[in-house]
């Protein structure tokens, strides 16, 4: 018998409706993960109560944004959180759902799961404002975090880090997603600020294989012109437990495929 493995999947759904109508519940049945991240719900309460609290025997729980069919995090878990925080404290971005932080803290731990979206900036010059003030308040709370408590974040970072990242990425360096800025934001993130990308910790050189993200325009699924957008971001002792990864390309329920790290150790 191997080691006790928890199963932690990432996914941006781009709506939980349009999701389930592709066939996540049952893919969630058989793939059985001890907890889902999702990202892009795209739903208020109402639209989730007595439809969504619940996927495939998983609680959900949820920072839904203030703005209708927008943004919106949440986490789907077999486990019962000992806390469950909705935002960062930064009003702009909690008016956008966009964190959801459960705590599964005991005598002899402190550990937090989050799904977090960061904003996208490729609608124009506002939003990447928006995202670089997102980045500027995000960095600062994670830090905070990690000084107190070991932490994953799964989430939609909308940032391809390195040139392996992504596959068109002499003609994106001047296009959301992979401008300079954004890359040494996580650069920063991963070296001053000690997290670690576990994806790259598991598979540091893939480079097609990595794609969670494809556009929408053109034939960028089926000529595999991706991006790597989400991702696991974890406290180096929780990354150390990292022992499989895999992105799933089986079925597609939204413009991202979810990615999952099984870690070498139980709640």
């Amino acid at each position: 018998m191997g080691d006790p493995l928890f199963k932690l999947t990432s996914l941006n759904l781009n709506g939980i409706r349009s999701a389930s109508t592709k066939g996540l519940e049952p893919w969630l049945a058989t793939h059985r993960p001890d907890c889902i991240c999702v990202q892009e719900v795209k739903a208020q309460a109402p639209d989730v109560a007595g439809r969504f609290e619940q996927l495939a025997g998983l609680q959900g729980h949820f920072h839904f944004a203030e703005k209708k069919g927008y943004s919106g995090t949440g986490i789907y878990t077999r486990h019962e959180p000992s806390e469950v925080i909705t935002g960062f404290g930064v009003p702009e971005f909690d008016a956008e759902g966009r964190y959801t932080e459960l705590r599964f803290d005991a005598p002899s731990r402190q550990f937090s799961l989050i799904s977090a979206y960061f904003p996208s900036g490729s609608s124009g010059p506002e939003r990447q404002e928006a995202k670089f003030r997102f980045l500027d308040a995000f960095y600062p709370h994670l830090m905070a975090l990690k000084g107190e408590r070991e932490f994953i974040l799964c989430g939609d970072v909308n940032i391809a880090h390195q040139e392996k990242d992504l596959k068109n990425w002499k003609g994106n360096l001047k296009n959301s997603g992979f401008l300079p800025e954004e890359r040494a934001w996580m650069t920063r993130l991963l070296n001053e600020g000690g997290l670690v990308d576990v994806y790259r910790h598991l598979q540091p050189d893939t480079t097609d294989a990595c794609y969670t993200w494809w556009s929408n325009r053109g034939q960028a699924y089926a000529k595999n012109v991706g991006w790597r957008l989400d991702y696991h971001l974890a406290t180096p002792a929780t990354a150390e437990h990292a022992r499989t990864e895999a992105i799933y390309k089986g079925e597609k329920f939204s413009d991202h495929a979810p990615i999952t790290i099984e870690y070498g150790f139980v709640l």
